[in-house]
């Protein structure tokens, strides 16, 4: 299928644009710049394990709130002392159910018609808000394709139902997530297993886009890390944009009110600290479907392509995992002092800052063409060439002013001190609510290498320049 008539991407041969701090950035050959064309034995190691290993250890941490408070340790002394068996933990969990298949059904049908069949009309009243039809960032074959921007508005119908329904219908319980969380599991690994698949063999027989399939000659990468840079069925149902936003991210602060509500059911009253992850995370969540134009320029649209990595994980891993510490909460009720409880708003309140403060400088630099003023001062930033897949040559900007004067992902900073506020707010009598600090950290780092790996070879000395002028990347005077 041509690219013209898939995705009615605009070819746009602009001589300049404003990318703003570190994202991307050659000497190499046009359209060699992006995901791995080659995989090395190390690379398909991890692949390979992640493959094998990831979906257990979903299971592993939403389990041992089920069967062990929550406990990490207790399951695998009890393996090791022969008191319990993987066939006797396995047997515990409640297994797949038609009701639990009809919920995942719905909400999946639901957030679809919200994102096809329902165009955003929240630009039109709330200042700032960049909703509508908007276009995304140049692919290595040269394309900018547009998207349906409104997540927003589809998160604010989906919460005002939600309420509704508590409040006066009471067509189902606001604990209906928690009652059903492990046979939500199955459901939503089905799904993920399903569209991975399905845009691993579109890629080979009908892609969206050819010029932008990217083969290694290795199966398992290509169906990991995805072979498609845009996937789409028709005009506008984008792969990556509709799994990425819907239905995990809107769904995760339903999970987090469905966890208090339940804390509210089992003790009679909800804690600070589930209140406090309840707050910080929609915060984050919200942010996100402010920003969702801005989000077309960051690494997951402009870079990943569409795999297991995106389709698996956005459905199964975001939801169950990002959402650990309201899990641990319904197990575990934690009353905070207010000392502590002000700690940890203070940290993810200053996290947060940080995190949108660094991309508002990105974002203002792009759109202004570094015609703007940075911490009261006209911006610095070094120019840089590029090539893309159909032979234009462009160029950007990469700005060393404010926080990217400071670190060149110091954004990424300030979204482990978020993560790390939710962590703390669980107090700290059990690891299992830290493993989504360690899980970021791991994360965010690698995207540091990754990302710079892609702005070295997209870029070549003209990133080196960059570096130079800003040697770190993510903690100043440390990493």
């Amino acid at each position: 299928m041509s690219s013209a008539v898939a995705m009615e991407a605009t070819r746009r041969r602009q001589r300049l644009s404003s990318n703003g701090g570190a994202s991307e950035m050659t000497e190499e050959p046009a359209g060699q710049w992006g995901r791995a064309w080659e995989v090395d034995w190390f690379s398909l190691s991890a692949v390979i394990l992640l493959l094998c290993t990831a979906p257990f250890l979903v299971f592993f941490f939403v389990m041992v709130c089920d069967q062990y408070q929550c406990s990490v340790s207790q399951p695998l002394v009890e393996l090791y002392r022969g008191e319990a068996t993987l066939r006797s933990i396995w047997d515990k969990a409640p297994s797949f159910t038609w009701a639990a298949a009809q919920i995942y059904t719905v909400w999946v049908s639901f957030q679809v018609v919200l994102y096809m069949c329902v165009p955003d009309i929240t630009h039109k009243f709330l200042p700032g808000y960049a909703g509508g039809v908007q276009d995304g960032a140049r692919t290595p074959a040269g394309l900018i394709n547009k998207y349906e921007i409104n997540g927003l508005q589809s998160w604010l119908i989906t919460h005002a139902l939600w309420y509704a329904n508590a409040q006066y219908f009471h067509w189902f319980s606001p604990t209906i997530i928690f009652d059903n969380w492990i046979p939500l599991l199955w459901c939503t690994n089905i799904l993920g297993y399903a569209v991975s698949t399905f845009a691993f063999v579109k890629a080979y027989l009908f892609p969206t886009n050819a010029e932008d399939c990217k083969f290694t000659g290795n199966v398992f990468y290509n169906y990991m890390m995805g072979i498609e840079f845009n996937p789409r069925i028709g005009k506008w149902f984008d792969f990556k944009l509709f799994f990425n936003g819907r239905p995990g991210i809107v769904a995760w602060t339903l999970i987090n009110l469905s966890y208090a509500a339940k804390q509210q059911e089992l003790y009679g009253y909800v804690t600070n600290s589930m209140i406090l992850v309840n707050v910080l995370q929609a915060i984050y969540v919200l942010d996100f479907f402010w920003n969702e134009a801005w989000y077309l320029k960051t690494i997951d649209i402009c870079h990943d392509h569409f795999g297991w990595y995106l389709g698996w994980g956005d459905c199964v891993w975001l939801p169950f995992l990002y959402t650990l510490q309201g899990l641990y909460l319904v197990y575990n009720p934690v009353q905070l002092s207010t000392a502590h409880a002000a700690a940890v708003l203070l940290l993810g309140l200053v996290g947060y800052y940080v995190f949108r403060s660094t991309n508002h400088q990105k974002d203002l630099f792009r759109r202004t063409e570094g015609k703007c003023s940075i911490w009261g001062k006209k911006p610095t930033f070094i120019e840089c060439a590029y090539r893309s897949g159909d032979g234009g040559l462009h160029h950007s900007k990469l700005m060393t002013s404010g926080f990217w004067g400071v670190a060149r992902h110091l954004n990424y900073m300030g979204d482990l001190m978020g993560s790390l506020a939710y962590c703390a707010a669980c107090g700290f009598g059990h690891i299992h609510p830290y493993f989504y600090i360690v899980y970021m950290t791991i994360l965010l780092v690698h995207r540091c290498v990754r990302d710079e790996h892609r702005c070295s070879s997209k870029y070549g000395k003209d990133w080196k320049r960059y570096t130079d002028a800003v040697p770190y990347r993510l903690l100043p005077g440390i990493f």
